[in-house]
């Protein structure tokens, strides 16, 4: 496939009846199927990414408020992303170039290296590993300082778990999360945390998801033995795509669609996996101060049931 396409270079990585697709650009998975069923919910190979399908949010996921924080006694500025809402949101590296590192049949592991810039003074390494195999797809992110101070780091990553056909309207959705954190509704900054006991947003039990507008953060993540935490989304046929995130990931992000172009729009779930909350670069809630010659690695996957 042509890399003029406007995610670039098409990397597709096969294993039995399983194939995903990741791009060039952002070093996001553009695809993932299980023979004809998508897991992820795709975006076309001829469309630019919308709503950030599939991209690492590095080295912040979610919002920053004003593009401002503070990291060592200086006060730095980024460019405003999101300059409706006055924020900047999910990092910088959505839509730049990245090289691929390693490739065989089964898995691609694609890299950048983010070098200091305005806001930003600080060099780092992103290497992120997509591979299938028995357990579905899994993706590892690691990121290493290779400059000369400590820098503030976070990570996410924006998938959408597919409902099959159709929308999401029409799925359960179950996540075993005892906390939402609450945001306002002009810029989705946050304002505090509530137990979901006892409101529309506790889905520890498996629900029908319906005409529900889901833009949150969710905590206090229910594990399983080997320290992972679950989305699961029913589809009408009768599948489920589960995602999963291992212990560097306390957070994941629901997101139901309801503000991607009309023809876009609650076709799948966003379930971001998160290492810290949203406004974490002014807070500091979550941030890794990685030292230099340190790296730092985080796990999620996603699996067809």
């Amino acid at each position: 496939m042509s890399d003029t396409c406007p995610s670039g270079q098409q990397l597709e990585i096969l294993w039995r009846d399983e194939r995903a697709t990741v791009v060039e650009v952002g070093g996001g998975i553009r695809e993932y199927f299980v023979g004809d069923r998508p897991v992820l919910d795709p975006y076309p190979s001829e469309a630019m990414c919308d709503g950030a399908h599939g991209a690492p949010l590095i080295p912040w996921p979610n919002r920053l408020a004003d593009g401002r924080y503070c990291f060592e006694g200086v006060e730095h500025q980024v460019a405003l992303t999101e300059p409706e809402k006055h924020n900047a949101i999910h990092g910088f590296l959505c839509w730049r170039a990245w090289q691929v590192l390693r490739q065989t049949k089964t898995r691609v592991t694609m890299g950048t290296r983010l070098f200091p810039m305005e806001g930003y003074p600080f060099l780092l390494d992103v290497e992120v590993d997509y591979a299938l195999g028995e357990d579905g797809l899994s993706v590892t992110t690691t990121a290493s300082n290779k400059g000369k101070c400590a820098c503030p780091y976070g990570a996410g990553q924006h998938p959408y778990l597919s409902p099959g056909s159709g929308l999401i309207d029409d799925c359960t959705l179950q996540l075993e999360a005892a906390t939402r954190i609450v945001t306002d509704e002009e810029r989705q900054l946050p304002l505090g945390a509530e137990a979901v006991g006892d409101t529309t947003y506790d889905f520890r039990e498996a629900r029908p998801l319906r005409a529900e507008r889901l833009d949150f953060a969710f905590t206090d993540l229910s594990r399983d033995p080997d320290g992972r935490a679950w989305a699961r989304l029913g589809g009408p046929d009768g599948r489920h795509a589960e995602l999963w995130v291992d212990e560097s990931y306390p957070i994941i992000e629901l997101y139901t669609g309801d503000t991607l172009a009309p023809h876009r729009r609650r076709r799948g779930l966003g379930t971001e996996p998160m290492s810290c909350p949203p406004n974490a670069f002014q807070s500091g809630d979550g941030v890794v101060r990685l030292e230099p010659g340190q790296a730092v690695t985080t796990a999620w996957g996603v699996c067809l049931a």
